[in-house]
């Protein structure tokens, strides 16, 4: 199982959250809970984002495309 670093920075207005191992992934919230949640959103979007976005440049390449699991 591949395991990300959540990062939470108190703020005066709440809370300000990034996943270290994933640049684009960073996100806010009123309370760490929702920052918390806001920031596994914010990496599925980004996940979503990069997926869609490889498939699209790859469209008319023959590719093989396979899971790739991590387990420390």
């Amino acid at each position: 199982m591949l395991a990300l670093t959540a990062v939470y920075q108190k703020v005066a207005e709440g809370y300000v959250a990034f996943v270290e191992e994933l640049p684009g992934a960073n996100s806010q919230g009123d309370t760490l809970q929702e920052a918390r949640s806001n920031l596994r959103e914010a990496v599925e979007l980004v996940i979503a984002a990069s997926r869609e976005q490889a498939r699209h440049g790859m469209a008319d390449v023959d590719v093989i495309r396979e899971p790739l699991d991590f387990s420390a």
